[in-house]
């Protein structure tokens, strides 16, 4: 497959996995009319509460079998089924952990090895923040659980993008169709919990409960990110009034670490400078790297929480690594960069993978911690560049490079005030700068590219009309991507978007563009999907900015970066 002189996808092999997964899998999904019997039925059958509760749902079958034992009990509260609901996801999580070892065994491809270890950490991440959402209901009183929401579904939209990156993981498609076969009852229970989140204020009602007036959704505090209110409630408990001074002003809080090729500092690499993040650690962990090209796989663990990275600037600063599917390595085993842990920053770095197109998928950074946020930041690729794997993110005067589907992932994301620069790539190929992987209807992930300018590289800009240059595609059954107050080139093909195989996800995706400008923001000859939308009206914009979408103004301000919680214009 290395060998292959065109690649049009996130991996060209998925393409051949998800038509399979979709011919076999098809009744998994509501249109089927076998499901939509056996859900009519199942409702039909639930008492009223159960019923009710399992209405909002996709899978309600599932729902209706997983909730009725609760519904012999006539004091249940909605609150009660929401438990319940992840209780059950939790517990089909952990019985599926050992699926994907079990469908690889035996397995040759080196990439197929990797992904097995790939899913043991995924799945670690999945059931953490199952049991973090299982607590934070328990933990609540019944009429606050509506607070909760945009935290719930952060946290349980995570365990389906563990879940689906650990099936995309595999190379072999008979493993990849097997695994995800393994792990539907899992994400599906876990789907059904979003729903019920998602409709909770609702039930709420139909059951006489009083919501909280007092408190606005997404109030509560996360678990594992010290937030609170302090003098500002934007400002994290553990952070002294002096460095709340430093963050805004825009300078950088005093070093825990140094690290310098040069030896001036404590350590020559950054890994040394995280393997001494402190066990006990209060506050946050602050490392200054000094310029200076660095040849390391750096990865930032799930117990490395708040750490901030910051460089003497992303020409100045660099980590390079070169690891890519064409030399054997997953795509979870090849990002130069990882950060796993939640409440990470970095600001004036480069993180760049060197594979070239010849790569194929080849990511220079990988992120799934919770509240990431990165500014004054370089992301530089080719195919699969960035890759937004969960929670929520933001991206502020970034540049982000690379050639097919380089901005990808299944994550909460917003990029404000970036410059995307779309490369030349290999012979044959096309460029999408985005391909979102949204699988089920309730997840609230997305990508959001908010007054950004994407234009051509040097290189592509007299080929511009020659290579077809798109948006994005979708990577998956409901594909979300919002572009709006951007600049887009000339070299933005008029279409717009490109499917990913014949009609594939065209009806169910969620593409919307909103107030762009320039000559690539032409809609007049864009796509006719039942999924894509021209946004006309700014309030149907206004879910995609920063406070709706990834609760920006609870904790955006306590990273010292600039941000805008609306529309620019």
């Amino acid at each position: 497959m290395a060998g292959k002189p065109i690649i049009i996808g996130v991996s060209v092999v998925l393409v051949v996995g998800v038509v399979i997964g979709l011919i076999a899998g098809i009744s998994h999904y509501k249109s089927g009319d076998d499901e939509n019997k056996a859900n009519k039925d199942a409702l039909n059958s639930a008492t009223k509460n159960v019923a009710t509760i399992c209405a909002a749902t996709t899978f309600q079958k599932s729902c209706v079998d997983t909730l009725s034992p609760i519904g012999n009990n006539a004091s249940a509260t909605p609150k009660d089924f929401l438990a319940a609901a992840i209780n059950a996801a939790v517990k089909e999580l952990q019985a599926a952990m050992a699926r994907p070892g079990e469908a690889a065994k035996g397995a040759t491809h080196p990439i197929d090895k990797m992904a097995v270890e790939d899913c043991k950490d995924l799945f670690q991440s999945a059931v953490a923040d199952l049991q973090a959402s299982f607590s934070a209901v328990g933990d609540s009183q019944m009429h606050t659980v509506s607070d909760r929401e945009a935290e719930l579904m952060n946290w349980m939209s995570a365990v389906i993008s563990y879940s689906q990156a650990c099936a995309d993981g595999f190379d072999s498609p008979t493993i990849r169709s097997a695994v995800s076969d393994g792990i539907l009852n899992a994400t599906q229970l876990t789907d059904n919990a979003l729903a019920i989140v998602g409709a909770i204020s609702e039930l709420l009602k139909s059951f006489n409960i009083p919501l909280n007036t007092t408190a606005g959704a997404g109030a509560a505090t996360s678990r594992r990110l010290l937030e609170g209110s302090a003098d500002d409630d934007v400002y994290p408990l553990w952070m002294p009034a002096g460095d709340r001074k430093l963050l805004a002003s825009g300078s950088h809080p005093q070093p825990n670490a140094v690290v310098a090729k040069d030896g001036s500092g404590k350590y020559s690499t950054i890994s040394a400078a995280l393997a001494a993040y402190p066990a006990n650690l209060k506050g946050r962990y602050v490392i200054y790297v000094k310029a200076g090209v660095y040849h390391e796989y750096v990865k930032v663990d799930k117990k490395m929480v708040n750490v901030y990275i910051y460089g003497d600037g992303p020409r100045k600063t660099i980590v390079t690594g070169s690891k890519s599917y064409a030399d054997g390595y997953s795509v979870m085993e090849s990002p130069t960069f990882s950060v796993a842990g939640n409440g990470f920053i970095a600001k004036s770095m480069g993180f760049t993978n060197t594979a070239g197109p010849e790569g194929h998928q080849a990511v220079a950074l990988l992120v799934q911690g919770d509240r990431s946020a990165f500014y004054n930041c370089r992301m530089d690729g080719y195919q699969d560049t960035l890759y937004t794997l969960a929670h929520h993110q933001f991206y502020r005067n970034c540049v982000i490079s690379g050639t097919v589907d380089f901005i990808f992932g299944d994550a909460s994301v917003l990029i404000q005030n970036c410059l995307i620069i779309v490369r030349k790539p290999m012979d044959g190929q096309f460029n999408a700068v985005t391909a979102q992987g949204k699988e089920f209807p309730h997840e609230s992930t997305g990508i959001v590219i908010q007054n950004c300018r994407i234009v051509p590289e040097q290189k592509l800009e007299p080929l511009r009309f020659e290579i077809e240059s798109y948006l994005g595609r979708p990577w998956k059954t409901y594909s979300t991507t919002i572009i709006m107050e951007s600049t887009l080139g000339d070299f933005i093909r008029p279409e717009g978007w490109s499917p990913w195989s014949g009609s594939l996800h065209i009806d169910t995706l969620f593409y919307r563009e909103y107030a762009n400008r320039g000559p690539g923001a032409n809609t007049s000859k864009r796509v006719h999907w039942k999924g894509y939308k021209v946004i006309t009206n700014r309030n149907e914009a206004l879910p995609w900015t920063a406070n709706p979408f990834i609760q920006g103004s609870q904790w955006l301000k306590a990273t010292g970066i600039p941000f805008f919680v609306g529309l620019k214009n």
